[in-house]
């Protein structure tokens, strides 16, 4: 975990999201708190639970952005998953268990990456020796079969049979230009070996079964050998996966995936508020698995020990932002005992035309500086005038007004109805005024005014 203090996560934060400074503060602090149990002596850091964030805001202001982004700054695993996906035990569908085991794939695939790339030189000068080897014939060669010389550029057709001071000079050659990318086109024939599908038993999926049957069918569906004619290009990565797996150490993968899960993981459980029992509804008449959801994910919250395929995952550590809009609901009507493992609650603004406008050049990845990068690699220089940002921010929070709220991505709309007719003739534009495209004000409401007038057709295309 790099340890950043509060300050600085929310400096990075703000480089991508604006405003929602509570938000940021909250899950700013809640990730340095994690850093801080572990100076703690083990017997103090046993007794200090994670401070579990609810967000309460409507759709598109950020909430998701901020777990995503704040997850990625950390390197911490990180999973959303929509809370009115799963059911009460015994109703057709996802248990709640099934994010943990979810989250520890994810944490795998990370660690993997990393244990990859410092094994990546070895592996990929074993992947140039096996290369050599397929482009000479030797793979498919008995030891009764004298090695003989290609000639340039092909293989297998000479039939002078050369000595092996003479092999090694060929063999360096083509390695040679293997490395100039000459053979990047041709086809050859590699023999790869492929992991069969578990088999699905009823209406059960592999997520679904008891992971220790997963694992022995897994053991009991052997793997399959075929060949395969693909490119030099493809070749290499194919073989370099299997290079790579060679080199790393997959029990040691494991438990440090494992760890990292119980000790950095991150869960968004998003659309929680679709979940609770609304206080006119005592007799849960709405959603007869409402309750037992909450009563299923009550223990994975509060701490409890899941199986998985890899091992025991404990999730006592493991941190869960909760949001939801909550336009029905409150927070209060969902169970005591699971508001009471969400002590943080932070109430996130709705976003307003200032914000909108913030949103559109601010930002380091801002729609703006997507799109002028988008057309660039068609030629076209795009200029936003600040008058035309103004305008856009002005229709969106005008459509969000007219229509379903749905925050900064209402500005997405917007910005692809304003530039439609701009992408589609990017590639025929040929004179130098044409690729230099200047975006005001006029520009914006010719292409949205008419649009947000036709309440109909606001609703398809806004």
């Amino acid at each position: 975990m790099k340890q950043l203090t509060p300050r600085e996560i929310v400096a990075e934060l703000d480089r991508f999201i604006i405003g929602q400074d509570n938000a940021k503060r909250a899950v700013a602090v809640a990730v340095r708190n994690r850093w801080r149990r572990r100076q703690l002596d083990p017997d103090m850091a046993r007794e200090v639970a994670p401070k579990n964030i609810i967000m309460i805001g409507p759709t598109g202001v950020g909430k998701t952005e901020i777990a995503r982004r704040l997850a990625n700054l950390v390197n911490a695993p990180f999973i959303k998953v929509e809370a009115s996906k799963y059911t009460e035990v015994g109703y057709h569908g996802r248990d709640v268990e099934s994010m943990v085991r979810d989250l520890l794939e994810l944490a795998v695939d990370m660690v993997r990456s990393e244990h990859a790339e410092t094994v990546r030189e070895q592996a990929e000068e074993s992947v140039e020796s096996r290369l050599v080897s397929l482009l000479l014939g030797e793979a498919t060669a008995t030891s009764a079969e004298p090695w003989r010389p290609p000639r340039d550029g092909e293989a297998e057709t000479s039939q002078e049979i050369v000595e092996p001071e003479s092999r090694d000079h060929v063999r360096n050659r083509l390695r040679d230009k293997l490395r100039e990318g000459i053979f990047e086109e041709r086809e050859i024939e590699i023999t790869i070996q492929e992991k069969q599908i578990i088999p699905v038993i009823g209406m059960m999926g592999p997520d679904q079964m008891d992971p220790a049957i997963s694992s022995m069918l897994e053991n009991l569906v052997p793997s399959k050998t075929r060949h395969r004619r693909v490119t030099v290009a493809r070749a290499r990565a194919i073989l370099l996966e299997e290079e790579t797996d060679k080199l790393i150490d997959n029990e040691k993968i494991i438990e440090q995936a494992i760890e990292r899960t119980e000790e950095m993981g991150i869960i968004f459980l998003d659309e929680i508020d679709k979940i609770a029992t609304p206080s006119g509804d005592k007799a849960g008449s709405a959603d007869v698995s409402r309750q037992g959801v909450q009563r299923d994910l009550l223990p994975i919250v509060e701490g409890s020990a899941v199986n998985t395929r890899y091992g025991v995952v404990h999730t006592d550590q493991i941190l869960f932002i909760a949001a939801g809009a909550f336009h029905s609901t409150s927070v209060s009507d969902l169970m005591p005992e699971l508001q009471g493992r969400f002590p943080i609650r932070v109430e996130l603004n709705p976003l307003t035309k200032d914000d909108f406008k913030r949103i559109l050049v601010e930002p380091d990845s801002a729609l703006t500086k997507q799109q002028q990068a988008l057309l660039a690699t068609e030629g076209l220089t795009i200029e936003f005038k600040p008058e035309s940002i103004d305008a856009m921010a002005e229709l969106a929070a005008e459509a969000n007004n007219q229509m379903e709220n749905i925050g900064a991505r209402r500005l997405m709309t917007v910005m692809e109805c304003v530039f439609e007719q701009i992408s589609f003739d990017a590639p025929d534009f040929t004179t130098k005024d044409e690729k230099q495209i200047e975006i005001t004000a006029a520009f914006v409401r010719e292409r949205l005014t008419e649009i947000l007038k036709d309440e109909d057709l606001s609703k398809f295309v806004l």
